[in-house]
């Protein structure tokens, strides 16, 4: 696996995966794509879409689904912190 420190674009997307399962990440079966998370205090639904990761924490915010999109370009640690300390 590439250095935390390295742009998530610079991951091969098998590497990228084995992430997203190491973070606890389940695969949607009908897309490949589009990965579940739950945490004791929060869900969410991730979609590695072409331009970005997109991150959808469910029922966050007063019931509310909250949104939120991070660049490829951010380190693999970065994102992992954005995604996984929850919304």
């Amino acid at each position: 696996m590439p250095p935390a420190t390295t742009p998530l674009y610079n991951h091969p997307l098998p590497v990228v995966e084995y992430w997203l399962r190491s973070q606890g990440c389940t695969q949607a079966q009908d897309s490949p794509s589009r990965w579940y998370v739950k945490r004791p205090e929060w869900e969410a639904d991730i979609y590695l879409d072409v331009e970005e990761v997109q991150v959808r924490y469910i029922n966050a915010s007063a019931g509310k689904d909250v949104m939120r999109a991070f660049p490829y370009s951010l380190s693999r640690h970065d994102i992992e912190d954005a995604i996984f300390t929850g919304p």
